[in-house]
């Protein structure tokens, strides 16, 4: 059974989850990161009596999630996951980015405490909304005993941070896991876990001191029909330090790109090849041409892993 002696810190970032519209049946139409955390809470009657601390970070739609505001993300969930008297913390996301940064925290923190990241498809002013539901959700796994590392809530399941994608525009059940699958679920407030939390060796907050605006600047090049590499050659231009080269099936890339891209490591861009399909590994063939494989990740999540290389270099 849940703890009911330590605290759940709720940090609260803006997205969908705090968004509201001008009518219950509009889904699309509603302006995101307008409720304030209090409001999201006492939304859920189910968590009156439950020992929480709720900090209003920001307020912002996801799909401007920014290095600083990571930065200061990473700092504070450090900072109170340090604490005796606090069990985990939940941080209240947007949708759009939320495998980023469920990423980013799970390698630059890799906490023994849970630090569950939740939110909602549907808009808080939503005839059905689910926002109420993944945050109790999301509270209900922060304090179960035994649960530990950075995960997603979303629609009941609970995915590992290297794991999830968002996999769909507007259903509830938008998120997965690609081929690893969910590692629990949260159901009538128990987890029912069937594989084991995400752990690892934490890359720690010395790697993200730095001014974010002085972050290496990575990119994404998608392979396609008839792609030329010229994109490439502009990114180097404006002095890019790494791309993630999302290619097609098995991460294969067009000739002209590969040719681009091997310029651009010769001129000391890092490169990592991943894909553009929505699951599945990129696996090495003879045909690599010395691209470093991003493996299991999702181009995205490849980004992230690519700057949190080279800053944990430089620090």
């Amino acid at each position: 059974m849940p703890s009911a002696i330590r605290k759940i810190i709720v940090l609260a970032t803006g997205g969908t989850i705090a968004g509201t519209a001008a009518r219950c049946d509009d889904h699309t139409g509603y302006a995101a990161a307008q409720l304030d955390v209090a409001q999201l809470l006492a939304a859920v009657p189910a968590l009156q009596g439950v020992p929480l601390e709720a900090e209003q970070l920001a307020q912002v739609d996801s799909r401007d999630m920014s290095p600083a505001l990571w930065q200061r993300l990473a700092s504070c969930c450090a900072q109170q996951l340090a604490r005796d008297d606090v069990a985990g913390v939940v941080v209240t996301h947007g949708t759009d980015t939320l495998e980023e940064t469920a990423y980013f925290l799970h390698r630059v923190l890799a906490p023994a405490k849970p630090l569950v990241l939740t939110a909602a498809m549907r808009p808080a002013t939503a005839l059905l909304a689910d926002g109420p539901q993944n945050l109790l959700d999301a509270v209900t796994l922060a304090r179960w005993p035994g649960a530990a590392g950075v995960c997603v809530v979303m629609a009941g399941s609970v995915f590992g941070a290297a794991d999830v994608r968002k996999m769909h525009t507007q259903r509830p059940d938008a998120f997965t896991a690609g081929d690893a699958g969910s590692l629990a679920r949260v159901l009538q407030g128990s987890v029912q876990r069937w594989r084991p939390w995400p752990s690892g060796t934490p890359l720690g907050l010395r790697c993200i001191e730095q001014d974010p605006a002085t972050w290496p600047r990575i990119e994404i090049v998608l392979n396609h029909a008839g792609a030329d590499g010229r994109v490439v050659e502009a990114l180097r231009a404006v002095g890019v330090e790494g791309i993630v080269a999302a290619g097609t099936g098995n991460g294969t890339l067009s000739a002209p790109l590969t040719a681009a891209l091997q310029r651009a490591r010769q001129a000391g861009i890092h490169v990592l090849r991943s894909t553009r399909c929505a699951a599945g590994p990129v696996l090495a063939t003879p045909f690599d041409d010395g691209f470093e494989s991003a493996g299991e990740m999702t181009a995205v999540q490849a980004r992230v892993e690519l700057l949190l290389q080279l800053l944990a270099a430089s620090a």
